[in-house]
């Protein structure tokens, strides 16, 4: 895997938000909101290209990051309801137009990134100079943090 920095994924972070809003809350309504993945439910062919489309980016962001196998099972189950919805006829897209599958998804990448204690070295490196185990115990400190990962592996 390419060298990878902490403004990499400040980054993934900030366009999964972009995402997150422009497909599931472009518009707010107190709790509600309605985006694009909503709005293209309703043209044939449309809503599911997008929610493909934005679905698979999610996933390769997630990818990208190195996210545990739990996090990929959300957001695939996620974007497999919203894209088996949306290709239901109206029934379907009524329900879609209701279930925001990015928004989820995307929120269960932002929370492996939140959770995740982000170290711009190797691991073998940090082993050989101790700062592993430093590094093991700011997670064990923080209860926000479940793991640890090096980016430069």
């Amino acid at each position: 895997m390419a060298r990878r920095s902490l403004q990499d994924i400040e980054k993934i972070w900030s366009d999964v938000e972009g995402v997150k809003k422009l497909s599931d809350r472009a518009i707010s309504i107190g709790p509600f909101g309605v985006g694009m993945d909503a709005l293209l439910t309703w043209i044939p062919v449309a809503g599911t290209l997008y929610t493909v489309g934005t679905g698979g980016w999610l996933i390769v962001q997630a990818l990208r990051i190195g996210a545990s196998r739990s996090t990929l099972a959300k957001m695939a189950a996620y974007m497999g309801v919203d894209t088996a919805t949306g290709s239901v006829p109206l029934f379907g897209d009524i329900v879609d137009t209701f279930f925001p599958g990015q928004l989820l998804a995307a929120k269960a990448l932002q929370k492996e990134i939140e959770s995740t204690h982000w170290v711009e070295d190797t691991e073998a490196n940090a082993r050989a100079t101790g700062d592993h185990e430093r590094h093991q115990e700011t997670v064990r400190r923080d209860p926000a943090l479940r793991r640890i990962v090096y980016l430069h592996d």
